[in-house]
């Protein structure tokens, strides 16, 4: 798993004037690329008890959700796009991480992720 989030994930960044045309190639490419690593992060997740948690958290919390795809959830304009996005990624976290979370707060590797939602 760590090979593949460290070797296999590819998000390219484009100026946001060359991804609001959903239709560009590299709009394509880099929605592709986007929606491979949520994926990955579904099944990076799905080992969370069979794995130690804190490699599962760290391979797709620290690593893929905040080194990948939070840049480019964050490039993405405001509006359904951006709430697809977020709605996926929280889709694939295991609700189990969130027992012993006191409200208002959040997981420390999801600081970032949980202001972005705030907003």
């Amino acid at each position: 798993m760590k090979k593949s989030v460290e070797e296999d994930v590819f998000i390219p960044l484009y100026p946001k004037s060359t991804v609001e045309d959903k239709s560009s190639l590299r709009s394509k490419f880099q929605a592709r690329r986007f929606w491979s690593a949520v994926k990955l992060l579904s099944n990076v997740v799905l080992w969370d008890g069979i794995v130690q948690e804190d490699k599962v958290r760290d391979l797709g919390l620290s690593k893929l959700l905040n080194r990948y795809l939070l840049l480019n959830i964050l490039n993405t304009p405001l509006g359904p796009d951006n709430i697809e996005k977020c709605n996926k990624v929280v889709a694939c976290l295991p609700e189990r991480w969130f027992q012993d979370v006191k409200g208002g707060s959040t997981l420390p590797e999801l600081l970032n992720f949980s202001q972005h939602l705030l907003q």
